[in-house]
């Protein structure tokens, strides 16, 4: 399909100029620009209309989650018959494998993976193979490695009505794609088989899909949603499968995979004795014999990834495969023409995306060669990483760059091609800004906070460290304040139900570092209160300073309360730049008569977790005899807890009503 931009809104203020000027020049062949749009002037409608013009796949990069959630659902509006994906790091807690060779102490892989974001990764990157009229939004994590799209698309299973194939060989094949049989706890990844009948729960999670055998041909495929007393209906005459894991190698590439592992392992222990590490040999043997035999028993194992570069087959050094490299893959065997036509990117907040990308490889390869110099991985293990800022621009198409706050990198990138998007369609000026002395600063803050709740107006707090935006938070609560925190070790998909919860009305402060900063769509906020603004560094500099009062300024009595006992040179900056804002604006609005209206936006659903998700063990099994029987198996096999485990699900079974 068609991208097509669905809104009541049309374009105002500087929009209209910033799409024709950027559209203009994408069609001229322009390879990077800077829409450099203040906050509340409708960035990402912008954005969206440039794309709906242009019709080229889009990746858009955020900085961290909460910012990609939210503009996730901006384009899932904007484009509700287009292809819109989440692509975040699907970790809600990582402690990557380390040594500390001082003290001697090696910290193990340690994470909790979030089951749905896993889901939407994939769903992301199957469309990006499949379809044309795809954007996918992602955090910074999208240059990591997450394997070849060439075997992933190649691997992936067609299935086609009155395909001649035996039950037991279309088992192994969905074996071989990392799907796993699980009868009773049937979730995304896995299949279940009742005689003749296979149903795969693919892993989007978005349906499931049964494929009927009669003898040695599938006779029937069909389709269901995920849910209780679903029915089924014809998926019609063909499908595709895509594997359930990243990094799925061809079974016929695996054993060569592994015989190069086997020729890397001897060449390396050799050094090792040769340097007398005789522990550090045992180690590494002892381990890689072990992911060996998995590897060949299952095709799989636990940190597979660091084998990434011999089951992709890459030379030492070569780049890993990242979801950039997806959007321009051409493979002619299954016609996925995105290189042909190339693709569009946008790096949002690209003042903080740029650096970290800049800084990802960086660390990750200090952190690998100590594991590997001690035994732990092999020299291989350190292609497994994120692209280098070098590799990352080889792979840049066209780009936009858009910020408030444009960092001298992307200015030198864009040239004269700087896009200014000042003027705000509501004529929303920027706040008003006061400093005010430290002392009771925190009394003073209160009574502040106060007026704001008197006049139903929510309030930011940005602190420098977490435990302080904690304890300012129960100080707060204490005194009768409704109060919420918000920073990093908030999980990720907590985030954007607390700020909805801001939103709402249900807290009247958020307190938070920096998470607080770049994008977030806040139109309650009228006043943002800056603790510590004079100390200098990356949480008070210039940059950071304006994107922190952006925060109030989707309100037309936004103001900024700085409480600082000098002005330091990033203050003034950045003071100076707002008041230069605010003057353009008030002579836009005075030159066509406006007077300056709060935005209005609407409050969203967090729309990920699905009701069915809360037990999806129950809602997922249908058959009742099926349970009495397994449950029957495992009190036999003496696997009590089991047997309890599925006794209890018979009851929910029997005294729950199905959900409509």
């Amino acid at each position: 399909m068609q991208f097509e931009v669905k809104s009541k809104f049309k374009p105002k203020g500087d929009q209209p100029q910033a799409i024709k000027k950027l559209t203009e020049n994408l069609k001229a062949g322009v390879k990077d620009q800077v829409l450099l749009g203040v906050t509340g002037s409708g960035k990402t409608f912008t954005m969206a209309k440039v794309i709906e013009k242009i019709q080229k796949p889009t990746l858009v990069i955020s900085p961290n989650k909460t910012l990609a959630a939210q503009l996730y659902q901006e384009f899932k509006e904007f484009f509700p018959n287009n292809a819109v994906h989440y692509f975040v790091s699907y970790y809600d807690y990582y402690q990557p494998e380390a040594y500390i060779p001082q003290s001697d102490t090696y910290i193990e892989k340690d994470a909790k993976i979030n089951e749905e974001i896993d889901r939407l990764r994939h769903a992301a990157v199957q469309d990006v193979t499949m379809r044309k009229d795809v954007i996918v939004v992602a955090s910074v994590s999208c240059i990591y490695n997450i394997g070849s799209p060439e075997n992933y698309e190649n691997v992936s299973l067609e299935i086609t009505k009155n395909q001649k194939i035996k039950r037991k060989d279309f088992l192994i094949l969905l074996n071989n794609l990392q799907y796993q049989r699980n009868d009773i706890d049937f979730k995304p990844g896995m299949f279940r088989v009742r005689g003749d009948i296979v149903e795969i729960y693919i892993v989007t999670g978005e349906k499931i899909i049964r494929v009927e055998f009669f003898g040695d041909t599938i006779d029937k495929i069909s389709e269901t949603l995920p849910g209780f007393g679903q029915k089924y209906k014809s998926s019609g005459d063909k499908l595709r499968l895509f594997p359930a894991h990243f990094w799925v190698t061809p079974q016929d590439k695996v054993n060569i995979a592994i015989n190069n592992i086997k020729l890397e392992l001897e060449q390396r222990l050799k050094e090792l004795k040769k340097q007398n590490k005789l522990v550090e040999a045992q180690r590494l043997e002892q381990k890689t014999n072990y992911d060996l035999e998995m590897l060949k028993e299952t095709g799989w194992c636990n940190g597979i990834e660091n084998y990434s570069s011999h089951m992709e087959f890459r030379k030492p050094g070569q780049a890993p495969f990242s979801l950039v490299d997806y959007f321009d893959y051409f493979n002619p065997s299954t016609g996925s023409e995105q290189a042909q036509g190339g693709s569009l990117m946008f790096i949002d907040e690209s003042h903080i995306s740029i650096s970290q990308i800049r800084a990802m490889a960086i660390q990750d390869k200090i952190r690998k060669g100590t594991l590997i110099d001690f035994g732990f991985r092999l020299p291989s293990a350190i292609d497994n990483r994120p692209l280098t800022f070098a590799e990352f621009e080889k792979r840049q198409k066209q780009t936009i760059y858009v910020s408030a706050t444009p960092a001298t990198f992307e200015k030198q990138k864009a040239g004269k091609n700087i896009i200014e998007q000042i003027i705000r369609p509501t004529g929303l000026l920027e706040p008003v800004i006061e400093i005010k002395k430290t002392d009771n600063q925190i009394k003073d803050l209160i009574e502040e906070i106060k007026k704001q709740v008197e006049k139903k107006h929510r309030t930011l707090v940005v602190t420098i460290t977490k435990r302080l935006a904690e304890e300012i938070t129960n100080y707060l609560v204490d005194r009768g304040i409704k109060t919420q925190y918000l920073h990093s070790e908030v999980k990720t998909m907590e985030r954007p139900k607390i700020l909805k919860e801001f939103r709402e009305g249900k807290y009247d402060v958020l307190v938070g570092i920096n998470l607080l900063r770049e994008g977030l769509d806040l139109p309650e906020v009228s006043l943002v209160a800056i603790l510590d603004a004079d100390k200098e560094g990356f949480l008070r500099n210039e940059t950071t300073l304006i994107q922190t009062m952006g925060r109030a300024a989707r309100h037309q009595n936004g103001r900024i309360i700085l409480y600082a006992d000098k002005t330091t040179m990033s203050m003034e900056s950045a003071i100076n730049e707002i008041n230069r804002r605010r003057k353009i604006q008030q002579a836009y609005n005075k030159k066509h008569n406006i007077t300056p209206k709060t935005i209005i936006s609407g409050i969203r659903e967090w729309g990920f977790s699905k009701k069915e998700d809360i037990d999806s063990e129950f809602w997922m099994i249908q058959d009742k005899e099926t349970l009495e029987k397994e449950m029957k198996i495992a009190a036999k096999n003496l696997d009590f807890e089991r047997a309890a485990e599925i006794r209890d699900l018979i009851k929910k079974l029997e005294t729950t009503k199905k959900p409509v």
